[in-house]
């Protein structure tokens, strides 16, 4: 243990580790540009196939007590479908709060389940070889081999929680282009809704005009409006759409959504006191971000900028008093 934690406190180790993710960082920077598509376009034609697939559904149901069901042709499994099965590991892993957060990170369908469910299993096996090629091969710590097989079952240990860091971030980088769009998508919604269009029209409109500012936020209103097309109870796609962005302000629009349907009142009124909640909270959260800096200034100008204005203003006189003749 002595020997582990002072691998793990040696300045040439840390300055490794340091340079290897500051250089993977580059890479990623440099690389996803250049991998990356037309979002919004891939976006839309998903939740075609979303919609479709509702229809699809929803035709069946319809129909299903006219004709006997057929058994659906076997269709060949994956590599992740087959160690999923056999691992058990929805069984294990499987529940409905993984569901959720996978669908509030935009990742909706059984292969994206499988995949998380993979990675969740074969993220700590496959950091734990890379650490140890890492400790045997590309760096040599000068400690003993029991040692380096330590730090590669401490990164494989982290490697167990990779999945859900990045389900975890993707949500959060979601939820705050929805946040940031939404009051704009209410204040479109409610002139879409006085001039006389129905809720499900306003809604495809909106999405279809707000997809420039947030890709994801369009996909939602997308996906609603196949919802509220498709589905018996218009309560159930409200719903639906909160529990997908997890977000305080779309649960009040849905709520309030839900009751209008439910009693009759105008959605107009609701819409126009919903979007100005969420323009009120949208600017308080600018304005606790705009005081919370100033004091996450005060290090870096106590670090960087004080020693050079030091040395502007002392340096002269220090050289002129290191040149005076004694």
């Amino acid at each position: 243990m002595t020997a582990f934690i002072e691998t793990m406190m040696n300045p040439h180790f840390v300055a490794t580790m340091l340079a290897a993710v500051c250089v993977f960082a580059t890479v990623l920077s440099i690389a996803l540009p250049m991998l990356q598509r037309d979002q919004m376009n891939r976006r839309m034609k998903e939740m075609a196939v979303e919609r479709g697939k509702m229809r699809s559904a929803r035709l069946a149901e319809m129909s299903s007590k006219d004709r006997p069901s057929n058994k659906l042709r076997p269709t060949a499994k994956g590599f992740m479908q087959r160690i999923v099965d056999e691992l058990k590991l929805r069984e294990r892993f499987d529940n409905d709060e993984i569901r959720e957060n996978l669908k509030r990170a935009g990742l909706r369908g059984q292969a994206n389940i499988v995949t998380f469910l993979f990675f969740r299993v074969a993220a700590p096996i496959i950091i734990f070889f890379l650490a140890l090629f890492y400790v045997f091969v590309l760096y040599d710590t000068g400690h003993a081999p029991i040692v380096n097989v330590g730090i590669a079952l401490g990164a494989g240990f982290l490697g167990f929680y990779l999945p859900n860091v990045f389900i975890s971030n993707r949500v959060q980088k979601r939820q705050t282009s929805i946040k940031q769009a939404f009051p704009d998508a209410l204040d479109m919604l409610l002139i879409c809704v006085q001039s006389g269009m129905s809720v499900e029209a306003a809604f495809a409109k909106v999405g279809k005009e707000i997809a420039n500012q947030s890709i994801e936020l369009a996909e939602e209103m997308a996906l609603t409006t196949a919802e509220l097309s498709y589905l018996q109870d218009r309560r159930q796609a409200y719903e639906n759409l909160a529990k997908r962005t997890g977000l305080p302000g779309v649960k009040g629009v849905a709520t309030a959504l839900v009751q209008a349907e439910r009693y009759g009142t105008p959605v107009g009124q609701a819409l126009r006191t919903m979007a100005k909640e969420n323009r009120e909270i949208r600017q308080s959260e600018a304005e606790r971000k705009a005081s919370a800096l100033p004091p996450k200034l005060t290090v870096p100008m106590i670090v960087f900028f004080l020693p050079v204005l030091f040395i502007v203003i002392l340096g002269p006189a220090g050289i002129g008093y290191m040149q005076m003749p004694k």
